[in-house]
Formats: structure tokens, sequence, C-alpha cells
């Protein structure tokens, strides 16, 4: 059976801009404003940042994924967790019905992080908040010919990731040596994009050139399954490493609104009304 190949839908080169210290430098890896098109992802952020930046704030209606680049993120919630996140970390975080937390450069620390907003759908916007750690060591490794993939969610090249989304998603990290080509392999339905985190490769039936801070979205089969699998062809024209993330579309509608993401203005209004009243909890400090 032929499985269907993934081409690049689109891509760009993420561009930069300095907010001010202690926001040292961010850029919008999936840019605001494009959430049917890259549903059931909603932005994905990558920042520098020093303490001061993300201190205590809510969030409402949808997930985080957040990954560190390079430096130590220090998570604090108003549950009472606490957690220092290291080079290769992950933190998985199901906002729900309302969560509220903090997200600290540890100690004097540059800290580099990419963080990816992910839906909820209707039925799970009021499901409990709760946060999941992945270490990297704890996130398994597949051999490649050529190189090698960490699964942190989803199953990729034969392993399961230990991330525990509420929604089916994958997220793996390719690494592979000049010259190296690899299949990747997704559910045919999920909608996807490749971020290259270092290097250069070719990409997709077209062959597509992308390098270093290049964002690739990619066709998939919007009326397929789950259980059929589709391919991504990719070529490392040097040593590349890139992150791969898949999901399945929701298509309800969206309504982002600072820190929550709702299925309407009312709902929004609501949860900005929430928090104001208190029903959030206490702040989150250490």
């Amino acid at each position: 059976m032929q499985h269907f190949q993934r081409d690049i839908k689109d891509h760009w080169r993420v561009r930069y801009q300095n907010p001010g210290f202690p926001h040292v430098q961010q850029g919008w890896v999936l840019p605001p404003g494009q959430e049917k098109s890259f549903d059931p992802f909603i932005v994905m952020a990558e920042d520098w940042f020093k303490r001061g930046t993300f201190s205590d704030h809510p969030h409402r209606g949808f997930q985080t994924i957040t990954y560190v680049i390079d430096g130590r993120l220090e998570h604090i919630d108003n549950a009472g967790g606490y957690s220092v996140l290291d080079a290769g970390d992950v933190q998985y975080m199901n906002a729900g019905s309302g969560a509220r937390h903090a997200e600290e450069a540890y100690e004097n620390d540059l800290i580099h992080t990419l963080q990816l907003w992910l839906n909820l759908p209707e039925r799970l916007k009021g499901s409990d908040s709760f946060y999941q750690n992945i270490r990297v060591e704890d996130a398994p490794v597949a051999e490649l010919d050529g190189g090698s993939i960490r699964v942190y969610s989803g199953d990729v090249a034969g392993v399961k990731g230990p991330m525990e989304s509420l929604v089916p998603i994958t997220m793996a990290e390719v690494s592979l040596h000049a010259g190296a080509e690899y299949t990747h392999v997704l559910p045919e339905n999920h909608n996807a994009f490749l971020y290259v985190l270092a290097g250069d490769l070719a990409a997709g039936e077209s062959g597509t050139a992308l390098s270093k801070t290049d964002i690739a979205t990619l066709t998939f089969n919007e009326e397929g399954e789950e259980s059929v699998p589709s391919e991504l062809q990719i070529r490392a024209n040097s040593r590349t490493r890139a992150l791969i993330y898949s999901g399945v579309p929701l298509r309800e509608n969206v309504v982002a609104h600072g820190p929550f993401v709702m299925n309407s203005e009312d709902e929004i209004r609501q949860a900005f009304f929430d928090y104001q009243a208190g029903k959030f909890g206490p702040p989150a400090v250490k």
C-alpha cells in the first residue's frame, strides 16, 4: 500500500525582536492569528529571557508544551508545584479550567525556550489543570541510519514518548549526520510542522531546502485516519537537528485573547471575570 507522501505546504524564517530587558529576545515560530491553518496548534514562541519576564500569570482553555533549548527554567505553580528544567527537558501543562503559574529563568541564567500552545477541544476546556515534566533522559531514543530520534510524545520510530497529552499529538527531535536520509512516519490525518534547530536539510516530495530557524508546515490527508501512516522524507545536507510536531485538527471555533483560549468571546470575558474574582487561586510564588 502506498502511503500518503508529505510535502512542504508553507515555510518561513523566524523573525526576532527585542522586547526589552528582562525579555531579551523573542520570535514567533507559529505567529498569532493563524489558528485555522495551524489547528490544533495556536502559536509557538521562541524566547530568551532573564528572571522577571514570566512571573505569576493565569491560563485557561488550552495546553502548553515548553522545550528548554538552553539554560535552566524554574517552574512554580499555585498548587504547590516546583521544578527546575534543564536543556532538552520538556514541560507539558494542561491549563484546563484554570492554571496559575510562573516560568522563570533560574537564578541568573539566560534561558532559551520554545513554547507551543496546543488547543483543547470544547469538551475538555473545563478539565482539571496539571503539569508533567519530561526529563531528556526519560524520553526514549531510537537509533537511525545516520542519526537518532528522541520521542517526547506519541508513537514514533518504534518507541513511545512519555507525554500524557489530553489530545493525540506527536513530538520528536531528529538528529542527523551530514548526508543521512530519514523517513519520518506520522498518522496521515495529523496536521504537522517542523522547526530546524541546527544545520540544513531538504524535506518533502519537493525536497524543499530548510535551514536553522526555518519553520515548515506540512501537507496532510484531512479526511484520513489516525491508524493510517504517512511519510515525510528528510535528507540532512549538514549535521542537522529538527523538532517535528503533529496533532489532529479540532475544527472548532477559536477565540484567543491574552492568556486564555476559548470558543467564544463570552467565554473569554468569563475567564477574565473569574481570574479577577480570585477563582484561579492565590499567586504562584515560591
